[in-house]
C-alpha cells in the first residue's frame, strides 16, 4: 500500500513536470490521473488497490458521525422525558476482529458514542462488555454493533 501511495505521488509530480506548472491544482489533477492509472493496472500487477481502504475509512468516519448524532439525539429524548423510562444494562458482544488494534478501535468507537461505555474485554479478548444506558433488546444491540462498527472496521483492515 505504501508503494502505491508513493507511486501515485511520483505520477502526480511527473504530471506537474509535463505540464510545466507547479501548482497545487496540477498536483491534485496529476494525483487523480495516477489514481486512474493504478486502478487500471491493478489487474496486471496483482495488487489490491489502496484507495479502496481510503474509501472504506471515509465510510467508517461518516458512520461514526451518524451514530454520534443518533446517540446524542436519543440521549436528549431520554433527558427531556418527564419520566425516566430506561433499561440500562451490560451486554457481552462477541467479536470476530483479530488484531488488538481492531478491537481497540471498536471499543473506542463504542465508548465515544454517548450512552455506551466499553467496560472490559474477556480473558481471551474476543468479547467486549459494554454498558448502555438504554437496552430494551440486548440481541438487537449486539446485532447493531456487528452490522455497523464491526463491519466497517473489517472493510478498512481487510
Amino acid at each position: 500500500m505504501q508503494f502505491q501511495i508513493l507511486l501515485n505521488i511520483v505520477i502526480a509530480l511527473i504530471w506537474m513536470l509535463l505540464q510545466n506548472s507547479f501548482t497545487f491544482v496540477h498536483f491534485v489533477f496529476g494525483y487523480i490521473v495516477g489514481l486512474g492509472m493504478l486502478f487500471f493496472l491493478r489487474r496486471f500487477l496483482r495488487f489490491d488497490f489502496y484507495f479502496r481502504r481510503v474509501y472504506a475509512f471515509m465510510k467508517l468516519l461518516l458512520l461514526f458521525a451518524y451514530k454520534l448524532v443518533e446517540a446524542n439525539w436519543d440521549l436528549v429524548k431520554i433527558i427531556l422525558r418527564p419520566k425516566m423510562d430506561i433499561t440500562p444494562g451490560i451486554i457481552a458482544v462477541p467479536t470476530v476482529l483479530k488484531t488488538d488494534w481492531e478491537k481497540t478501535l471498536l471499543a473506542n468507537l463504542i465508548s465515544l458514542t454517548p450512552g455506551t461505555l466499553t467496560m472490559d474485554f474477556s480473558e481471551d479478548g474476543n468479547t467486549l462488555f459494554i454498558h448502555a444506558i438504554n437496552v430494551p433488546d440486548k440481541e438487537q444491540a449486539i446485532r447493531e454493533i456487528h452490522e455497523s462498527f464491526e463491519k466497517a472496521i473489517l472493510e478498512v483492515t481487510q
